[in-house]
């Protein structure tokens, strides 16, 4: 069974294809989910987002619908327990009969101090940023096989974060003073960390399924979770990012597409840092020696 390139179409019209794609991004109404939905939207998706707030599913998906050519619709959810997460399962069971791609983007985050850290900021935070990415790609399981192969698999793309693979803290900034001392994300760190683990859990699991599951770690992105630190320090946050800026939609957009591509079917278990440079330690060295 050999393939040979002069057989292959390797046209981005064709790998790059998303007008058949039906997508669910959960934490879909605000920050990357958005920036996810927007993307798939803009070429042609069928797509559904969730969240909690139904005033803010309703702004997003009318002004995705406007964007086009593909479509927005939403569904109300809190996925913070696993009712929560199979009662949306079943309410996209109802309205669709295959899920293409499924963006496990709700998460939550929460800074405090490290010697009085709140349990419940532990048990919100593993429910929402692990346990729900359990629950919900374990539910939609059966819409994401439907018609998928080895050519052009279901795809689940988890939303972790830089903070999961380091131990300065990106959401706070630490190193860049944005959270007074001994404050910082001690509950959000570990939960990514696990996301990202699950992630090859999943992968193993899934893959004979033809089911890949990949996971993005931003660094920094414009989003409800950053508001605080970028209208206060994002000069500070700027001297941590070797291009000069953050990230923006079309970074996190065009990441989340290319996972749902043919050109990525071959890919699972993937853990992609995406935070523009800023950890790469040479480059730390450079911008530490231009200060002295």
């Amino acid at each position: 069974m050999t393939h040979h390139a002069s057989k292959a179409d390797l046209s981005a019209s064709t790998l790059f294809n998303f007008s058949n794609h039906i997508v669910l991004v959960t934490g879909g109404a605000t920050g990357l989910g958005e920036m996810a939905a927007q993307a798939f939207v803009q070429n042609g998706s069928r797509v559904f987002i969730a969240s909690r707030k139904e005033s803010e599913l309703a702004l997003t998906t009318s002004r995705l619908n406007a964007l086009g050519p593909g479509t927005c619709t939403y569904i109300v959810a809190d996925l913070k327990d696993r009712a929560g997460c199979e009662a949306l399962c079943s309410e996209v069971e109802k309205r669709t009969d295959r899920l293409t791609v499924l963006v496990n983007n709700t998460g939550a985050a929460w800074g405090d101090d490290y010697y009085d850290f709140p349990e419940h900021a532990w048990d919100k935070l593993m429910a929402l940023n692990v346990k729900s990415v359990f629950y919900m790609t374990v539910g939609l399981e059966g819409l994401l096989t439907k018609g998928a192969d080895a050519h052009m698999p279901g795809r689940v793309v988890n939303v972790a974060s830089m903070a999961g693979v380091m131990t300065v803290d990106v959401t706070t900034g630490e190193a860049g003073g944005l959270s007074s001392p001994g404050h910082g994300t001690f509950s959000y760190g570990p939960s990514k960390a696990a996301c990202i683990h699950l992630t090859k859990m999943q992968a193993s699991k899934l893959a004979p399924k033809n089911i890949m599951v990949n996971v993005i770690c931003p660094g920094v992105f414009p989003s409800r979770m950053t508001n605080f630190g970028l209208d206060k320090y994002m000069d500070t946050l700027l001297t941590g990012q070797p291009t000069g800026r953050i990230g923006k939609p079309s970074d996190f957009g065009g990441l989340v597409l290319f996972l749902s591509s043919m050109g990525a079917a071959h890919m699972t278990g993937n853990v992609i840092e995406f935070d523009g440079g800023s950890t790469l330690t040479g480059w730390r060295g450079k911008n530490a020696e231009s200060k002295i």
